[in-house]
């Protein structure tokens, strides 16, 4: 699997971790947040490996 195909996955989970904040948001804010730290760690690894 190249590279690429990797940070592109890491972003596309990044995005769909976003959404379940947005949808929890109302409802279980601490499930908000936790997802909110999983998105920022998958997106910022996303770059990370884009960037190496």
């Amino acid at each position: 699997m190249s590279n690429s195909v990797i940070g592109v996955l890491l972003l596309a989970l990044g995005g769909f971790l976003v959404g379940g904040v947005y949808s929890t948001w109302k409802t279980a804010k601490f499930m908000a947040v936790v997802l909110g730290v999983a998105a920022l760690l998958a997106i910022g690894g996303a770059i990370f490996w884009l960037a190496s």
